[in-house]
């Protein structure tokens, strides 16, 4: 087994409970950690025979895309898509952060960390 990580990918997207959060939007960093079998890309050096990368980044990247009201929300879907469109993955975790969450003080983010 090995890890697949894509790291701290940035959008401006308009999740939040507050309606002017999703209106004015906020940045949001994302993870995603992808535990799958690597073995035979190892040897054969063809996309073909590993998780493409950049259909990960799409995938994270079009559920980002649909407005939520909750963190728990997006992280959910991103790993229901994950596993409904790449093959061999045994197990996938994703960490969602919102930046300067508008909580009546100084924070940097909050973060919501779902595996499956």
């Amino acid at each position: 087994m090995a890890l697949i990580e894509i790291e701290k990918m940035e959008f401006y997207a308009f999740h939040g409970h507050f309606k002017e959060e999703q209106i004015v939007g906020n940045k949001f960093l994302i993870d995603l950690t992808i535990e799958a079998d690597l073995d035979k890309a190892s040897e054969t050096d063809r996309l073909k025979d590993t998780l493409d990368y950049q259909e990960a980044f799409r995938i994270v990247k079009r559920e980002m895309d649909k407005k939520s009201n909750l963190l728990e929300n997006i992280g959910k879907r991103i790993l229901d898509s994950i596993y409904s469109n790449l093959e061999g993955v045994k197990k996938a975790t994703v960490k969602i952060r919102k930046m300067n969450p508008p909580m009546g003080g100084h924070i940097n983010s909050v973060a919501v960390i779902m595996s499956r």
